[in-house]
């Protein structure tokens, strides 16, 4: 009585006229008579999501902790990505721009002290002006270190060495 079953089952699989491997396929932008619009290319069903995504929006979602490791990360990376036109000094010279490219903003123009967190993050994930969407280059933790970078570089330029630790301010003042 089981033989059945499995002989039915291998009937039918065998019945098929073509292999896996040989069915036709169609090439990006080719054109199919079977399909209603004759495109192979087809648009995403409403409301599907890219598998990445929603990853992505997570990881921005949540601020990290800011530690010694995030600015090291946040440096690296602004010096690889950010550097070319703002400049390792973030005034927005960088070597893209001593050759043409238009100037970005300085880092330090007040309207930028006083942006939010949420403006940096957005530039880098989806360009501003002249400057393209950072998404598939910069992996969302590597966005919020650099901001995190972005935001010590400000900072660093608004702090009164007198508000300095003594051995920072000794360093400052050439003091061993």
């Amino acid at each position: 009585m089981r033989a059945v079953p499995v002989l039915l089952a291998l009937i039918l699989l065998t019945a098929c006229g073509q292999r896996m491997t040989e069915q036709p396929n169609r090439r990006a932008f080719e054109t199919d008579e079977r399909l209603p619009d004759r495109r192979v290319n087809q648009p995403p069903p409403d409301g599907s999501v890219a598998r990445d995504e929603l990853a992505a929006e997570q990881a921005l979602a949540t601020r990290p902790r800011m530690t010694a490791a995030l600015l090291a990360r946040g440096r690296e990376r602004f010096e690889i990505n950010c550097a070319p036109c703002h400049a390792r000094t973030g005034e927005g010279d960088g070597m893209i721009v001593q050759r043409g490219f238009p100037h970005p903003p300085s880092y330090f123009e007040q309207r930028l002290v006083d942006a939010p967190d949420r403006h940096f993050l957005d530039v880098m994930t989806n360009g501003y002006g002249a400057m393209y969407s950072y998404a598939a280059r910069v992996a969302p933790a590597d966005r919020w270190a650099i901001l995190a970078y972005i935001r010590a570089l400000q900072l660093s330029r608004r702090v009164a060495a007198a508000d300095l630790p003594n051995d920072l301010r000794a360093k400052l003042e050439g003091s061993p």
